[in-house]
């Protein structure tokens, strides 16, 4: 079992069960599907109480995504912790300021960078918002529950990554 925790990529089959599993369980358990984008939007209301109290909660926004720790917020923690003993366990745990495809495309600054993934998590955050989930709520419980608008998002993911890879790898390099 260790040996199968050390390995540097795990077959995204496998994977692909243990996520399908573990939104079986989300919807026998919390009757919910999985979900993480709405821990964000609940992490910056947390945020606002610090600097602006419980006024935070009188806001429309927030009286329906109540700003607190709850299930989606332990998800999104224990994905980073996952993701982080992973690394370790795998021996690929480093802190990498400039990824190698990034400096070999666009050179090695790191302020660019910096601005470059601020500004992609300001927008996917926004968007997620927007169409009321992330791509594990579309993507994976959507299609789970075989719904029309998971399978359509899956291939909007899956188009718009394929027009951003050609565009970073063809006219960036």
């Amino acid at each position: 079992m260790l040996a199968l925790l050390q390995m540097n990529e795990w077959s995204p089959y496998v994977v692909g069960v243990g996520i399908g599993l573990l939104s079986c369980c989300a919807f026998l358990l919390s009757d919910r599907p999985l979900g993480c984008s709405t821990a964000y939007a609940r992490t910056s209301g947390m945020l606002e109480q610090l600097f602006r109290g419980k006024k935070v909660r009188e806001m429309d926004y927030y009286r329906q995504f109540v700003p607190e720790i709850d299930w989606e917020w332990m998800l999104v923690l224990g994905v980073f912790l996952g993701a982080l003993t992973s690394a370790g366990l795998s021996g690929e745990l480093r802190i990498e300021w400039i990824p190698s495809v990034w400096a070999d495309t666009f050179g090695p600054a790191h302020l660019p960078r910096l601005l470059t993934a601020f500004a992609g998590g300001v927008i996917m955050g926004l968007g997620a918002r927007w169409a009321g989930g992330c791509t594990s709520g579309h993507g994976i419980s959507g299609t789970l529950q075989l719904a029309v608008s998971g399978w359509l998002a899956v291939a909007a993911f899956f188009f718009s990554g394929g027009i951003c890879a050609y565009l970073i790898f063809t006219l960036g390099g």
